[in-house]
């Protein structure tokens, strides 16, 4: 299955967007590319294009932060296991059901995120009282959404928000979380897809280009106005949604 040099162009824009975001706030990149992906194709393809840029950006936040912050999460590496579990059923729908839900899935992945403060009004005490059924709970939500639509990091922000872990020590568990389910889900593809090796081999160019971004995003963490970008971003996503929710409904018209 060749990746087309139509699709690795627009591809571009959406690996640059998401590794600057990435790098301003330490995650976020499988968050932004893949529904800007899934615009003009299917939400398994835009995966497997993101796959190893994916992969190339947790290293680099993981060697940046790892050291220093891996005291504070070595007792959450716990959902590690669960989160695998999850990514390893997620995907395996993903490659052998109809494409078209997952659009919609996606759809309602981003609007999870852009509502989490809802959440806050919800009673999450169980967490802290009983930390290994939220560990399993969470985790395998939090894989299945990225084995089927690449998306974890909702999931994940209220599970850790409850704990109250640390901002850094948050970021350096997610980036944990996203790499190990990142080399999961390529033994299912790899497992499942025929070809895939040569559409990943094209796709391998696309990673320079999103660590690139992620050190430019880095760079000017604290150069922008914040509060400013991120309703920029947030409008960005809810546009997407609506558009994925169209592509959804027009697929089956």
């Amino acid at each position: 299955m060749p990746l087309s040099n139509e699709l690795i162009y627009m591809a571009i824009p959406a690996i640059l967007v998401a590794g600057l975001v990435h790098g301003a706030f330490g995650l976020g990149f499988p968050m932004v590319a893949t529904p800007l992906l899934a615009l003009f194709t299917d939400v398994l393809t835009a995966m497997l294009i993101t796959l190893l840029p994916t992969m190339a950006v947790n290293i680099s936040i993981v060697s940046q932060t790892g050291m220093k912050q891996l005291k504070e999460v070595r007792q959450h590496l716990i959902i590690i296991p669960f989160t695998l579990l999850g990514t390893l059923l997620g995907t395996l729908l993903l490659v052998n059901l109809d494409p078209r839900p997952f659009l919609l899935l996606l759809a309602l992945a981003t609007l999870l995120y852009l509502n989490q403060n809802y959440f806050k009004k919800v009673n999450f005490d169980w967490i802290r009282k009983y930390p290994l059924p939220a560990y399993v709970t969470f985790g395998l939500m939090a894989g299945f959404m990225a084995g089927t639509v690449n998306v974890m990091l909702p999931v994940l922000i209220i599970l850790f928000m409850e704990i109250r872990l640390a901002g850094a020590a948050m970021i350096l568990i997610f980036n944990l979380n996203f790499f190990t389910g990142k080399i999961t889900q390529s033994l299912v593809f790899f497992q499942q897809i025929q070809g895939i090796a040569g559409f990943l081999l094209d796709s391998l160019w696309l990673v320079p280009v999103a660590v690139i971004a992620l050190m430019i995003g880095t760079k000017i963490r604290k150069k922008f106005d914040e509060t400013r970008y991120l309703k920029v971003l947030r409008a960005v996503l809810w546009l997407m949604s609506g558009i994925l929710i169209l592509r959804f409904i027009y697929s089956y018209l």
